[in-house]
């Protein structure tokens, strides 16, 4: 099970750090993403990171604002948010990828264990 948190109601040109938790023992083996569903439009990717951490994956809407890490020991992968702008305002949610290979896949249909959610608000 993920559990995410940290969002909140901010201003334009703030930051924001996002946490996602899984409630397992043990080192993740997987892949985790994040993603965001705005009202009225489809949920879309924003970042991944792979199980080792070595290959990081970014929407090209968040690239050079956002940074995805994960930490083992924590079973947690972060999102930290820079530059925010009304446009990033959404539910953010995180997710495990479904296979033990990560190969950079973005679609929310390879990824699985979705968490329930964490609102982001982006005042002007």
């Amino acid at each position: 099970q993920l559990v995410e948190s940290g969002g909140g109601l901010v201003q334009a040109g703030d930051s924001l750090r996002l946490s996602c938790t899984a409630s397992r023992r043990g080192k993740s083996t997987y892949a985790l993403g994040w993603f965001r569903q705005a009202p009225g439009k489809e949920r879309e990717f924003v970042a991944s990171i792979s199980a080792s951490g070595g290959l990081t994956v970014y929407a090209d809407s968040v690239k050079g604002r956002f940074t995805i890490t994960r930490d083992d020991a924590e079973n947690a992968v972060y999102l930290q948010m820079a530059s925010l702008i009304p446009e990033d305002t959404a539910v953010y949610y995180c997710a495990q990828y479904q296979y033990a290979y990560y190969n950079g896949a973005t679609a929310a249909r390879e990824f699985k264990y979705w968490g329930p959610g964490t609102q982001v608000t982006v005042s002007s």
